[in-house]
């Protein structure tokens, strides 16, 4: 199967369409813009023969896909997300394909100097010969999650139009606001009606992922007195300082750029401070509950220290779950991962099976009462401007999705 023109004609439109997510909103979905990519994969949905196609209020577009077969199986949902990471600019994105990349430098953007290549990217070297999509050095490229919009969309497309390939009844899910951690927070999985469900929105072609980080969020917020710098002694306390003091003592050993596969770390995010005012955000990360809630106690520890060094101001400390490993309801459900495997292997590729260092919509959902692993796309960087995706990875995942409607039929 070769659906790499028709993946790239969808990866692009999606691509160009900006639905940047704001962890600081107070609406759902975070940003309307986010609904016009929305709206379009309902009206795509419905011009390609899907059922049952539904945009909610929330901005969830769920839709079916008949079954062939008259023998009941499992009902299997495909889910990707709609939104991009406010890290970076998701504005204006340019796509651009650099076709059968032979090695070397990959110019991303000469002008500022975004230069991908196997050095400031490993992963990379296993996709030579393939044709690598970036953006334009400006943006992110939003492959991270419309790469798997688009090999949902194109193998759900496929699916339609070959009633001969048996499969039970199907499932397609978008969400927004899977990157500020809320993108199933009102996804109704009974209404959705899957047994099982899958999301396509993991990294290089292979790779396949049934354990998350469990996640909590954490604030530190400081209240300091002012009072004029010539008269501080023992009557100042400088909120903006107090914040710095109090992130610079977490161990550079637990830090998102010291660690790697299983460790676990605290990421200070956001600092926004003045004298009288400061507050640090941030998020706690570990695959292992027992060590996440250890790293919350060594923070606890470093802000009690630092109420005591500071008796002027008032420091509070909070943490808020995000969410849980989902590898524990997984495990539960042997078959799941049991046809994910046989799928990627059917087309090909050997997996590999590896921790997510992150979350995705799966996690929440195995905990909803879908069991959701998640499954590759072809890319790599996601979040930045040296993201990039495979053409060649996207194929290939799209021929895991319609191995997998096949293997649940089995």
């Amino acid at each position: 199967m070769d659906f790499k023109a028709a993946l790239y004609k969808r990866f692009e439109k999606y691509a160009r369409i900006d639905t940047t997510s704001d962890e600081k909103s107070g609406t759902f979905p975070s940003t309307k813009k986010q609904l016009v990519l929305s709206r379009l994969l309902a009206a795509e949905l419905k011009a390609i023969g899907a059922k049952s196609v539904k945009l909610d209020k929330y901005g969830y577009v769920t839709a079916g896909i008949p079954a062939t077969i008259k023998e009941k199986k499992p009902v299997i949902g495909f889910l990707a997300h709609v939104d991009t990471s406010p890290a970076v600019s998701g504005k204006d994105v340019r796509p651009q394909v650099h076709k059968g990349w032979k090695g070397g430098d990959i110019v991303i953007s000469r002008k500022h100097g975004v230069i991908l290549n196997t050095k400031n990217c490993p992963e990379l070297a296993g996709c030579r010969g393939e044709d690598i999509v970036t953006a334009s050095g400006d943006t992110l490229l939003g492959a991270d999650n419309k790469a798997g919009i688009a090999v949902i969309m194109t193998a759900a497309e496929y699916l339609l139009q070959h009633k001969e390939i048996p499969h039970g009844i199907l499932k397609i899910g978008f969400t927004p606001d899977e990157e500020v951690g809320q993108g199933v927070k009102f996804f109704d999985v009974k209404a959705f009606g899957a047994d099982y469900a899958y999301t396509f929105d993991g990294d290089v072609a292979g790779a396949v992922e049934d354990e998350t980080f469990n996640a909590d969020g954490v604030k530190i917020t400081i209240e300091g007195k002012s009072v004029h710098p010539g008269t501080a002694k023992n009557a100042l306390a400088n909120a903006a300082r107090i914040a710095a003091d109090i992130v610079a003592r977490w161990p550079e050993n637990l830090l998102p750029e010291t660690t790697e596969n299983r460790e676990g770390f605290i990421m200070f995010t956001d600092i926004a401070g003045e004298i009288e005012k400061a507050e640090v955000s941030g998020i706690v990360r570990e695959h292992d509950i027992k060590k996440l809630k250890a790293m919350e106690r060594q923070l606890e520890a470093i802000v009690a220290a630092a109420r005591l060094k500071y008796p002027l101001a008032k420091i509070a400390l909070s943490f808020r779950e995000q969410y849980r490993n989902m590898k524990q309801v997984i495990v539960k459900h042997p078959e799941v991962m049991g046809n994910l495997l046989a799928a990627v292997k059917g087309a090909g590729l050997v997996p590999h099976m590896k921790p997510v260092r992150g979350g995705t919509d799966g996690a929440r959902l195995s905990f909803m009462g879908l069991p959701t692993p998640n499954v590759f796309t072809g890319g790599y960087n996601y979040h930045g401007r040296y993201e990039w995706v495979s053409l060649d990875g996207m194929n290939k995942s799209a021929e895991v999705l319609i191995n997998l409607a096949r293997e649940w039929a089995k």
